[in-house]
């Protein structure tokens, strides 16, 4: 089945993606659970949510597993995207951990790779072996994840450093602080934001305001919180959903359109940064 067309955001190579994807956190953790979330997935490319975003980190690669069986006779349909461990990206291991990944996803490349967050191996080992697995076609680009200001600046610096495709951050209603400094600065260079976690793992949905500008649009308050992040362009988002209903909830945020009471009430309830504040992760 061909995917929907979704709105999406362009790449600094020139690809477009989706600006709503899939994550995987927290997939392939109960075996109960495997059949309904590889129908999930397989769901979400249905619907025009080609990008799958997964790590070697989640369920300890079992995660990849579960992706790899989802995109099975449909790899051609998604923009895959996994990440390697900070304590992995040396230079050799970087490319081990890469071929690692292919094998579970049953792949033989990926469509970016992330570095998962910034680490005590040297910036231009990463790099060096990001370059080489471009060159060896077992990923198509990089980019990095859970990268503050004077990381990417660093990271631009080197050679082949500006070849960077996205930053992967933690963003939502209770996380704004990339609004002050990351984000009009990665809008400035062209570089896209991949926003992780946009409704906070579910512990925002029961805030009172977000329940009332939900009611207000016959919606449920998940499909608000997306639905205020995915506002922004050069932006793109990756909610979980571990059940087909869940895929149909979020696809369908793509369809609500909040007004300037609206925002000017989230404001309230979620307040902006007035400073600059150290990167959050999850």
């Amino acid at each position: 089945m061909a995917p929907t067309a979704l709105p999406t955001v362009r790449l600094p190579s020139g690809d477009t993606i989706p600006v709503l994807g899939q994550g995987t956190w927290g997939m392939a953790e109960d075996a109960r659970r495997r059949k309904e979330e590889i129908a999930a997935l397989r769901l979400g490319l249905n619907l025009g949510m080609t990008v799958i975003d997964t790590a070697e980190m989640y369920a300890d690669g079992a995660a990849e597993e579960l992706v790899g069986e989802a995109l099975a006779g449909r790899r051609d349909e998604a923009f895959l995207v996994s990440k390697v461990l900070p304590q992995n990206a040396t230079r050799r291991g970087t490319i081990a951990a890469c071929e690692r990944s292919l094998h579970r996803l049953g792949t033989d490349h990926l469509d970016l790779y992330l570095l998962h967050w910034r680490g005590q191996i040297p910036l231009e080992e990463t790099l060096d072996a990001f370059e080489i697995l471009v060159r060896m076609g077992k990923i198509r680009l990089w980019g990095v994840s859970n990268f503050a200001i004077l990381d990417l600046e660093e990271l631009l610096a080197l050679p082949g450093g500006a070849a960077v495709t996205t930053d992967q951050v933690l963003y939502n209603l209770t996380r704004r602080g990339i609004e002050y400094d990351l984000l009009p600065w990665c809008r400035t260079l062209g570089l896209p934001i991949m926003a992780y976690s946009p409704i906070e793992q579910g512990r925002l949905l029961g805030h009172p305001v977000l329940r009332e500008v939900a009611a207000r649009h016959g919606v449920t308050p998940a499909q608000i919180a997306l639905a205020w992040v995915l506002r922004h362009s050069g932006l793109n988002t990756i909610p979980r959903a571990g059940t087909t209903a869940h895929v149909r909830e979020n696809h369908a945020a793509l369809d609500v359109h909040l007004t300037e009471q609206d925002l000017a009430q989230l404001d309230l309830a979620f307040p902006a940064p007035t400073g600059p504040s150290p990167l959050e992760m999850l």
